[in-house]
């Protein structure tokens, strides 16, 4: 006795070129092909002299499942068609709950079609060449607030994203929070975003433009838009996710291997923070020093905390390199011994602490401070124009703010972390009216001399942050 069988079969995007040999069997074995009647001019010329063909009409998917079982069930084998891929936002999910609601012995068969993010992708150049993922839009059966949450995760995660269904009559605004989202999570406004209408019809449309730029306007629902990640480019007309395997071998290459171990390591935790950052359409003046301080703490919360004047890191380095900065004061001994000897030595740099000063104990004493106060007002007296750093004592940076405002300071840059419960916030909002100094802040209770010390060293090799090669004096 014949099997009662359903067949369903994804039949592409639009164009019977892109049909494959397992479908077209299928619907040259079919008794029935049930399906929405814009798909059978496509399936017409495969099927056998007097098969049944029965359109159920666009949005009657639960009607299709039906009427295909009801046939199957007779003993014939009946072929559900849906584009693209059947399984994807098609009908083979919806034929698989309706067997087991209806506890039936049908077979049920399964055929892979091309989706249509897939024919726009092809059509687009190599934008999927890394992980990516597919959303609709379509709010019918799906909550807009599981599909923003979604977009968010798509966005944060770095993935290639394919939107279907991005506009219609009704659903209209969608997708421009889609792209307010993912600006929103730090894809960059450059990122490229291909748009495909009608992919494989005779009506086809391909562009390519930029996150920035697109319209959504330019979209209705036979659109599928293709969102690259933070690696995707445009070139010569197309638009390309790289897998990695030309940046892998530049990496491996004898003239960018790192000097050390430890320099390799760094390297390649450097990449890693890149690639999570949340933002990572920064200026690269503000965004070394962000590796470095993410790197040290491994706290990502420094996105947030960090606060660099503009340009201040490389005005800093051009200082430091053009001699005009020949000392380094810190609060504490434990932010000078941080700071890396190699690259001091390399510049000419010399690090200075007060702390350890006979002076600093009897000034305190005298003075009634603290001795992170009195190493404070000792160090302005013999390098009043140093670059001041500040790992521990809020009390030291509140003085260094005194001293400046009677005259008798002028600091080249100043680092501020100092870390704690008392003091801390504050000593930090009393630096940032003195706009003139090239200052780098580390917001809020966090801080440490080892921070202090880490925002020093992006300073001292500046000049590698193009190339994303920390550590060379490491």
């Amino acid at each position: 006795m014949k099997q009662s069988k359903i067949i369903v079969a994804g039949i592409g995007p639009g164009n019977e070129q892109d049909i494959t040999p397992a479908v077209i069997t299928a619907l040259q074995e079919a008794d029935a092909v049930v399906g929405y009647k814009y798909y059978f001019r496509f399936v017409t010329p495969h099927l056998r002299p007097g098969t049944e063909c029965i359109d159920t009409g666009m949005k009657r998917e639960r009607v299709r499942a039906e009427q295909a079982f009801e046939l199957a069930e007779q003993g014939k084998t009946v072929c559900v068609i849906s584009s693209g891929d059947a399984g994807i936002y098609g009908m083979t999910p919806l034929v698989h709950e309706m067997k087991r609601e209806r506890n039936s012995d049908v077979e049920i068969v399964s055929l892979p079609g091309i989706s249509a993010f897939q024919k726009a992708a092809s059509l687009l150049g190599a934008p999927v060449g890394h992980d990516f993922c597919v959303i609709s839009l379509s709010n019918l059966m799906t909550p807009w607030e599981r599909i923003e949450k979604r977009i968010i995760a798509a966005a944060a995660a770095d993935f290639v994203t394919a939107v279907y269904n991005p506009k219609s009559d009704g659903r209209y605004w969608q997708l421009y929070r889609l792209k307010e989202l993912f600006l929103q999570e730090g894809r960059s406004p450059q990122t490229p975003v291909g748009y495909v209408r009608q992919a494989g019809r005779p009506e086809q449309e391909v562009h390519i433009t930029t996150l920035e730029a697109f319209d959504p306007e330019e979209t209705d629902m036979f659109t599928v838009v293709l969102i690259g990640n933070s690696q995707s480019y445009e070139w010569n007309g197309a638009m390309i996710t790289p897998r990695g395997y030309y940046r892998e071998e530049a990496e491996t290459h004898p003239r960018q291997l790192p000097t050390n171990k430890g320099q390799d390591i760094m390297i390649r935790s450097f990449r890693t923070i890149e690639k999570e950052l949340k933002n990572g359409n920064i200026p690269l003046d503000h965004k070394w020093a962000l590796l470095h301080a993410i790197h040290t703490t491994a706290d990502f919360e420094m996105e947030k905390l960090l606060r660099t004047d503009d340009k201040a890191v490389e005005t800093l380095y051009q200082g430091i390199i053009g001699k005009r900065i020949r000392t380094i004061v810190t609060d504490v001994t434990m932010a000078a011994s941080g700071i890396r000897k190699g690259a001091l030595e390399r510049l000419g740099v010399e690090v200075k602490c007060y702390l350890g000063d006979p002076r600093t104990a009897a000034m305190a004493t005298e003075k009634g401070i603290t001795r992170t106060q009195a190493g404070t007002r000792l160090a302005v007296e013999d390098h009043p124009d140093a670059l001041f750093v500040f790992g521990n004592a809020p009390t030291a940076l509140m003085e260094l703010c005194d001293l400046i405002r009677k005259g008798k300071a002028h600091p080249a840059g100043i680092i501020a972390a100092p870390v704690g419960f008392v003091h801390v916030q504050e000593s930090k909002h009393m630096i940032k009216p003195f706009t003139a100094i090239p200052k780098i802040i580390v917001e809020g209770r966090k801080g440490g001399s080892n921070l202090a010390a880490t925002l020093v060293n992006a300073i001292l090799c500046y000049n590698d942050a193009e190339q994303l090669r920390p550590g060379r004096d490491v």
